[in-house]
């Protein structure tokens, strides 16, 4: 499976967001530098019991130039397509040492950069697939990263998504608010509303799938537009 990924230029390290937002990010990027050591132990247990088969029903989808929006340690990396090339992005050094392990493990060529989620250092339209797996309830300003995905895919390009999200359900979404100031400390908010989001930046939904009392969303939407043909010779 051959992975790469030319177009994104290396940003300055630490330059995540702008005034509070930079402060924000700066805090998450050393949680998840803590957390880096044992993240895949805790993530084995929650992935089986909240978000299974999420991960496979994202990347299957994936197609051509793909671009992974805050990779972490690599979990999503083994589950791609033959064909994808993919380049990754993360803004925690440790978590990209555990994706390059994992790449090396598994054999596979990817292009795996720090990156911030809210200033891609990627041009206009050039990705034809963004796959974002359980981080937008992370990135502090995620309505920007969202604008920002939207702009580096090219029109009719896919953004797959696998997110916790506030339940539809009242009970369920109240028990949320308790438990979301506490969970807020290592930046994880359990009341955002990627959907939204992604309707708001202008992507169509083609999918959406709810499960564990609506609190996981599985979604698949496209940038409206088509690819322009190559132009015939005279």
């Amino acid at each position: 499976m051959a992975r790469t990924g030319g177009d994104l230029e290396r940003p300055d390290v630490g330059s995540a967001g702008r005034g509070s937002d930079a402060v924000e990010a700066e805090r998450v990027r050393r949680v998840y530098e803590r957390l880096a050591p044992s993240y895949d132990r805790v993530m084995n247990v929650v992935d089986r019991l909240v978000f299974a088969g999420g991960r496979d029903w994202v990347c299957a989808r994936a197609s051509g130039k793909t671009l992974e929006v805050a990779v972490g340690t690599g979990r999503n990396l083994g589950r791609y397509p033959p064909g994808v090339s993919l380049t990754a992005i993360d803004a925690s050094p440790a978590m990209l040492d555990r994706a390059r392990d994992r790449a090396a493990t598994l054999g596979l060529r990817v292009d795996l950069r720090e990156g911030d989620a809210e200033r891609l250092e990627v041009p206009d339209a050039s990705f034809d697939t963004v796959v974002v797996t359980l981080a937008l309830c992370t990135i502090p300003d995620d309505g920007r990263a969202v604008a920002e995905i939207a702009r580096v895919l090219r029109p009719g390009g896919t953004l797959l998504a696998l997110e916790h999200t506030a339940s539809p359900r009242p009970l369920v979404r109240a028990a949320q608010g308790l438990v979301d100031p506490l969970a807020g400390r290592s930046g994880d908010h359990l009341l955002r509303r990627p959907d939204a989001l992604v309707a708001a930046a202008g992507l169509v939904i083609d999918e959406a799938e709810r499960s564990a009392l609506g609190i996981t969303l599985r979604l698949a939407a496209h940038k409206p537009g088509l690819v322009s043909p190559p132009m015939s010779s005279p």
